[in-house]
C-alpha cells in the first residue's frame, strides 16, 4: 500500500500517544508508578481533507505533530466483504509511529446510523443476518489486536446525528444546534418503531456476543452515546436508550469487563443534561471512578437538554477547567479530543477550529497537570 492509499485509510484521526497502562490495570493500580501528573493525552479523529477530497499523509501528520498531537484515531476501509484488513492496520500504525505519533483507537465499523452502514441488521433485529454481522465486527476486533491497536469506538445508533437549523456565532461562525420543538416532522426510519424495550434486547444480544471477544483479545470498546438524546417519546419512532445517563450507566452494566465502556462525548452527554454545567462532573466522576472511560470527545454546549447548540469550547455553559480536573481526579490515562468543532465559510475544512481546540486542550491538560 503506498502512502496516498494510507491517507485515505487513515481517514480521520489523532488521538493520544505516550506509554499506555494495560487494559486491563486499574487505573488507579498503575498511576503510582506513572511519571507524569496526568497520564490523559491529546488525540484527535479528523480528517483533513485536500481541496479534491483527498487525505495527504504527510500533510495531515505533520499538522497534527505541530499542533501537539500525541496519537491517532484512524478509520480504516472497509472491503467489500466487511472487513478490516491486517497490512493496512500495520501500515497506518507504522506511519503514525514514523512520524512521532501512536495508533491507539479504530472507528468506522459502528458508525453514527447504523443501519445505514454496513452492518445494518444488527440494530434492525434481523435473523440470521444480525449473527452474520456481529461476526464480522467481532473478525475487526480480532484484527485490531493482530495489530496492536487497543482500542475500538463505535456506535449503536439507528438515527444519524440530528440537528435543525445552525445558531450563528462569533466571528461569522455557524454553531450546530438541535432544537426538538423545531424537528421537522419526518417517517419513521427504515427501522420502523423501536420502543425502548426492543432497543435493549437488540444492545444486550450484541454485547453478549462481541464482549467476550473483546475481553479474550484485550482490546477495549469504547462506545459513544446517542447524539442528540430525545424526550422520552422519542423521534421517528426511535427511543434513543442511549442519549440518557441512565442509560449509559446501564449499557456498562449488561455485560462485565474491564474491556467494555464509553466514548464519553462530553458534549453528547451534556445535551442529555437538563442542568449540563452542575451534573456533567457527577457523569465523569460516576464513569471514571469505574474505568469505564475510554476515550473523551471534548466539547462544550450553550442550553440543555432538547435546545442547545454547539460552540467552541471557551464561550459555552460548562467549565471546561473543572471537566478536565474531574478528568483528572478519576486518573483518566487515554486520549482528550475535540469533537465537534463551529464551521465558517473561510474554514472550509475545519483546520482553523480544530488547531484552536488543539491548543485549548492541551493548555488544559498542562494546568491541571500542575496542579496535581
Amino acid at each position: 500500500m503506498d502512502r496516498r492509499s494510507f491517507v485515505h485509510t487513515l481517514g480521520a484521526g489523532v488521538a493520544g500517544a505516550s506509554a499506555i497502562a494495560p487494559a486491563h490495570a486499574s487505573n488507579k493500580e498503575s498511576s503510582a508508578s506513572a511519571p507524569n501528573k496526568v497520564r490523559m493525552r491529546l488525540g484527535s479523529q479528523r480528517s483533513h481533507h485536500d481541496p479534491n477530497g483527498n487525505i495527504i499523509s504527510d500533510e495531515l501528520l505533520q499538522f497534527c505533530v505541530r499542533h501537539g498531537v500525541e496519537g491517532i484515531c484512524g478509520f480504516p476501509t472497509i472491503s467489500e466483504d466487511r472487513r478490516w484488513d491486517l497490512d493496512e492496520l500495520h501500515y497506518m500504525r507504522d506511519a503514525c509511529e514514523a512520524a512521532g505519533l501512536k495508533l491507539e483507537l479504530l472507528g468506522g465499523a459502528l458508525s453514527s446510523g447504523t443501519l445505514y452502514g454496513p452492518f445494518p441488521n444488527i440494530l434492525l433485529g434481523k435473523d440470521p443476518e444480525r449473527d452474520r454481522e456481529i461476526d464480522l465486527f467481532c473478525d475487526m476486533i480480532r484484527t485490531a489486536a493482530k495489530a496492536d491497536i487497543p482500542c475500538v469506538k463505535y456506535n449503536l445508533s439507528i438515527m444519524k446525528v440530528t440537528r435543525t437549523k445552525p445558531t450563528p456565532g462569533r466571528g461569522g461562525s455557524e454553531y450546530s444546534t438541535w432544537v426538538y420543538a423545531e424537528a421537522p416532522k419526518l417517517p419513521l426510519t427504515r427501522a420502523g418503531e423501536v420502543p425502548g424495550d426492543l432497543f435493549w434486547e437488540r444492545i444486550t444480544y450484541f454485547l453478549e456476543r462481541v464482549v467476550p471477544v473483546a475481553t479474550e483479545n484485550k482490546v477495549r470498546l469504547a462506545l459513544h452515546p446517542h447524539d442528540p438524546g430525545m424526550p422520552p417519546q422519542g423521534y421517528r419512532g426511535i427511543d434513543r436508550v442511549l442519549g440518557t445517563v441512565a442509560g449509559m450507566k446501564r449499557f456498562v452494566d449488561i455485560a462485565e469487563s474491564p474491556y467494555h465502556g464509553l466514548n464519553l462525548c462530553i458534549g453528547s452527554t451534556a445535551e442529555m443534561l437538563l442542568h449540563p454545567a452542575r451534573d456533567i462532573v457527577d457523569v465523569i466522576r460516576y464513569f471514571g471512578e469505574r474505568d469505564k472511560i475510554f476515550n473523551i470527545h471534548f466539547r462544550n454546549i450553550r442550553g440543555v437538554r432538547d435546545n442547545f447548540a454547539e460552540v467552541y469550547p471557551d464561550e459555552g455553559d460548562m467549565n471546561m477547567v473543572t471537566i478536565m480536573q474531574a478528568l483528572r481526579d478519576v486518573d483518566y490515562p487515554y486520549l482528550v479530543m475535540p469533537d465537534h468543532m463551529p464551521h465558517h465559510k473561510d474554514d472550509p475544512r475545519a483546520r482553523q477550529a480544530f488547531a484552536y481546540g488543539f491548543g485549548y486542550i492541551k493548555a488544559l491538560i498542562q494546568a491541571v497537570g500542575n496542579e496535581a
